[in-house]
């Protein structure tokens, strides 16, 4: 029941919060607005349930020392995938005609802020959370990073690829950096600096989304196997290394700060159990 009593209040800010900001997709300066208040609010509703179903105070959210920890993961998220960018330009895969559009790129802020802030607050804050409290921390990643990617099934142009790289780039690493960090800041730090890069910065496609008038003009073509084709750079190889290799990083600080939650023997025993049917 804890995990519905969290999941449904945010979901249903999400899903009402998405479609306020889709409805006004064409004004920049709405989409900012709505963006930004549904993220807000989505935290407020995510402190609320947790109150109200753990009886705690929601420290993956608390506020002291929410700004540097945004910081970092927006750093970590944007210079992630300029990396990518780098890779496919030295190759020639990728190039700038141009400026784009301040205003454009305004917008996805809004929209950026949105998508990151509510799908970390349910796939790391609640189902991540909770799944490694009943099961560790490996079975939780592993879980969460799943459907994560599955999710992204359901987008324009996606295919079974995009979906399996953004699970290890985006779901294993996001979790990981929860982990690592036990608060749910850097994560959504991470999550926006990248999207908004993709979308805001760079002009690509996201997530089979299709491509966004962000703040350059830019041109991306070449084999699908390297550039990720029509679902974007996050389907590209260099997304799934980069991604990997910080998901290790993160795994080895949670490691060491002694974060890993274990597997708990009764989870153990029926995941040996199926296993041996």
């Amino acid at each position: 029941m804890r995990l519905l009593k969290q999941l449904v209040p945010v979901a249903l800010v999400t899903f009402a919060g998405g479609a306020a900001v889709a409805a006004v997709q064409g004004n920049a300066f709405l989409t900012l607005i709505l963006g930004v208040a549904t993220a807000v609010l989505a935290v407020f509703v995510y402190g609320w349930a947790v109150r109200w179903s753990e009886r705690r105070a929601p420290v993956e959210v608390a506020g002291k020392g929410a700004v540097p920890a945004v910081g970092r993961g927006l750093l970590i998220g944007v210079g992630m995938f300029a990396a990518v960018i780098v890779n496919l330009a030295f190759l020639g895969y990728y190039r700038v005609d141009g400026l784009g559009s301040v205003t454009g790129a305004a917008g996805l802020i809004g929209f950026m802020a949105a998508a990151a802030v509510t799908e970390e607050l349910l796939f790391r804050g609640v189902l991540f959370r909770i799944i490694e409290g009943w099961a560790g921390t490996w079975i939780a990643l592993a879980l969460t990073g799943l459907v994560f990617g599955l999710m992204h099934l359901s987008n324009e142009h996606a295919n079974l690829w995009g979906a399996i790289a953004i699970a290890i780039e985006a779901g294993g690493m996001l979790a990981a950096a929860y982990a690592a960090t036990r608060t749910l800041w850097l994560p959504i730090g991470l999550h926006f600096g990248w999207n908004f890069a993709a979308a805001g910065i760079f002009s690509t496609e996201v997530s089979g989304n299709g491509a966004s008038q962000g703040l350059l003009h830019s041109v991306t073509s070449g084999p699908a196997l390297l550039t990720g084709g029509d679902f974007g750079p996050e389907a590209s190889p260099y997304s799934v290394v980069f991604g990997l290799a910080l998901t290790v990083v993160f795994l080895w600080l949670a490691r060491r700060r002694g974060n890993l939650v274990p597997m708990r023997r009764g989870a153990r025993a029926d995941a040996t159990a199926t296993l041996t049917q």
